[in-house]
């Protein structure tokens, strides 16, 4: 079950978000050979038009188990002010080659408008 934050955003500015993985154990979670899929939207039926995605990064060494997302001043400029939702979605591949796909955030986010622009 995936971990659930609440957290806001400056309209107009460069986000970084940086999430730190730990196992079962509280050992940091190897990441090697693993990816990440992180979106927001306005509603959970939000059209894909609708939809923003967030640039990921593992950081090295990926056995370190920290992941940063990302949004740009440009892409939170064209956000509007208000209530949006959002989930990151952990993928590797398994010993059969198959897709396995884990959300290990999720929540709310508020973004609040921007006098300058």
């Amino acid at each position: 079950m995936a971990q659930y934050e609440e957290f806001t955003i400056d309209q107009g500015t460069d986000v970084a978000i940086e999430i730190h993985l730990t196992s079962l154990d509280g050992s940091a979670k190897n990441l090697t050979n693993h990816f990440v899929n992180a979106k927001l939207k306005k509603t959970y039926a939000s059209d894909s038009s609708d939809t923003v995605a967030f640039a990921t990064v593992i950081s090295a060494p990926a056995t370190a188990g920290i992941i940063t997302l990302g949004l740009s001043n440009t892409q939170t400029d064209n956000l509007k002010a208000g209530r949006y939702v959002y989930d990151v979605e952990l993928s590797f591949y398994d010993s059969a080659q198959n897709t396995v796909i884990e959300r290990i955030l999720e929540g709310k986010c508020f973004v609040t408008p921007s006098v300058t622009r």
